[in-house]
């Protein structure tokens, strides 16, 4: 199981969501408010951050990025909304997820479990054999990426979908199949998830995200991992 830190702000959501989240094995910590968050991740280290975007004084939008300025630990976000700007809004700002409110523990403990199986070992990968493409080394093995031969911070997020586009490279997928390899869902709805973390990973492993090498992108249709 997990150690989550909860960062909501109402009293009564987060006490649900801590009990829920117990009862399902994980050990909960939580914050009422984006500082008092950003406080207990520095001194707790957990394995995930569930984070709402309705905070009150620094937002969850800020707060998100300023977890992301010196960590890439995977932060699944809550919204009150589901429409594009909230959750495009939170992607950019570097959360992994989001689900919606009124959310039941099991709903977000099934996400939970997601995003820490995007952290496991590649059992396919061949031993001790790491690929190189152009100035970008990808071991599946030990799930490190390096550029230049120096190591590139990715969320569990951004290298499960480096892993999975890579795999084939030249092979075009689509965003549903993307959404079921890395999210393990394919809901349509949700290919703003795909696109969001897709920018992310381009201005970590290109020269140019704005002119692709690596993640290429086929118009009308997804993505694909080198040039055909």
């Amino acid at each position: 199981m997990a150690t989550l830190l909860v960062i909501e702000d109402d009293a009564s959501v987060r006490e649900g969501l801590e009990l829920g989240l117990r009862r399902q094995g994980h050990t909960v910590h939580t914050a009422g408010s984006g500082e008092q968050g950003l406080e207990r991740l520095a001194g707790q280290s957990p394995d995930i951050v569930v984070l709402d975007l309705m905070l009150p004084g620094m937002d969850g939008f800020e707060t998100c990025r300023r977890i992301r300025a010196t960590a890439q630990t995977p932060i699944i976000m809550l919204t009150a909304r589901s429409d594009d700007f909230d959750v495009v809004a939170g992607l950019e700002a570097g959360a992994d997820d989001y689900v919606v409110k009124p959310v039941q523990p099991r709903v977000l403990d099934a996400r939970i479990r997601a995003v820490l199986r995007r952290g496991t070992a590649d059992h396919d990968a061949r031993e001790n054999e790491a690929e190189q493409h152009g100035d970008l080394v990808i071991d599946r093995a030990a799930l490190q990426v390096t550029k230049h031969g120096r190591p590139v911070a990715l969320t569990p997020t951004e290298l499960k979908l480096l892993l999975e586009l890579s795999r084939t490279p030249g092979q075009v997928y689509s965003r549903q199949q993307i959404l079921a390899a890395v999210w393990e869902h394919d809901y349509l709805g949700d290919s703003r998830l795909v696109d969001a973390c897709v920018r992310r990973l381009r201005s970590k492993i290109e020269d140019s995200p704005a002119q692709p090498d690596h993640v290429q992108t086929v118009r009308g249709f997804g993505y694909r991992f080198g040039r055909s």
